[in-house]
């Protein structure tokens, strides 16, 4: 075999949602800021995502992480997220990926019982928090940037459903945020064909009949995740939810962006206060939990100040080759098994 790259990447699931992560092999993108740095990897770089992402070597049930050194000096190092169809600022079963990785591989030294970390995102500076046992990240807890509800109870159109009510919040990403119960749906493995289908049709009519930018950084716009749950079951109890991530298939982990973007409604419904928290329910059975650890304002709207509490593994270490006559530089893509709509951009 003649290889054109070699790319080490270890292998990772937060509560069964595959955040595979990027050790080497590749060069930082260029940019001050992290936010500039996902930007120029997105279009100058983008050929890494696809030979990694697609097949023969990926899955759309995978996220890519890449460690990169931090832009700020209050950073211990800095992340550049990649999903199946677009870069995002942030995400907490990716984030709880990362962290694990970096203290279990010693990228970053680990401290017992608890080690602090501050990763640098593109939606900003997340300090996490690992504890350690024996060598074994045991958990992680991360306080989310300031997550906000952009929209309650608006209703949109959707073909061959009709009008659907929902909500719309920021949680590091935008969500459309859906009771499926209303719809008939109890959220169960048996269903995920049906709600991936349902969660891509409101994400596509959300982002033609919703404008949604993010008042800090119009770079962040759009809804790019939808949310189906079952109604809240109450302060320090589990509702299930599950998220259907573009381009349509159910989120494997609870979620960690979606639930703070569920409690930043619940807080705005009056639901949760400060100080309390609730576990939110993936599709499989994984928990995460969430709590509201605080109130701030973006841009003179009310926000809360979110954590998230969670489980990793790593799953294996993995060299990735690129044979120089492999006729599929970066991979490729078939509608039967890469999601609903099959498509690798929002």
């Amino acid at each position: 075999m003649q290889s054109i790259c070699s790319i080490s990447v270890v292998g990772c699931h937060a509560e069964g949602e595959v955040g595979d992560v990027i050790t080497g092999g590749v060069l930082p993108p260029a940019g001050a800021t992290m936010y500039e740095k996902m930007r120029t990897m997105e279009h100058a770089h983008d050929h890494i995502r696809k030979l990694l992402m697609c097949e023969p070597r990926g899955s759309v049930a995978r996220h890519l992480n890449f460690i990169v050194p931090a832009t700020r000096p209050d950073c211990d190092f800095g992340v550049i997220i990649m999903e199946p169809t677009e870069y995002v600022p942030m995400s907490g079963s990716n984030l709880i990926c990362i962290v694990t990785v970096a203290l279990e591989t010693g990228i970053v030294p680990m401290r017992e019982p608890a080690t602090e970390v501050t990763v640098d995102t593109p939606a900003g500076p997340v300090e996490a928090v690992a504890t350690c046992r024996d060598g074994k990240c045991q958990s992680v807890e991360f306080g989310n940037v300031p997550c906000f509800v952009d929209k309650l109870d608006v209703t949109i159109e959707i073909a061959g459903i009709g009008s659907v009510t929902l909500d719309v919040a920021y949680g590091g990403m935008f969500y459309a945020i859906v009771d499926a119960a209303k719809l008939g749906y109890a959220i169960t493995p048996d269903e995920a064909r049906d709600l991936a289908v349902l969660g891509e049709k409101v994400r596509l009519a959300a982002r033609e009949q919703l404008k949604v930018v993010h008042p800090e950084n119009p770079g962040i716009a759009g809804v790019s995740i939808v949310q189906l749950n079952r109604p809240f079951e109450g302060v320090g109890k589990v509702t299930r939810n599950t998220c259907i991530v573009a381009p349509g298939r159910s989120d494997r982990s609870p979620t960690g962006t979606g639930t703070c973007a569920r409690m930043a409604v619940l807080h705005a419904r009056g639901q949760m206060k400060v100080g309390d928290h609730m576990y939110h329910e993936s599709i499989i059975g994984s928990r995460f939990k969430g709590t509201i650890a605080g109130q701030t304002t973006i841009a003179g709207r009310p926000a809360i100040l979110p954590r998230i509490e969670g489980r990793a593994w790593i799953t294996g270490f993995h060299t990735y080759c690129l044979d120089a006559n492999d006729p599929y530089p970066q991979g490729y893509l078939v509608a039967d098994s890469w999601g609903v709509t099959g498509r690798m951009q929002q």
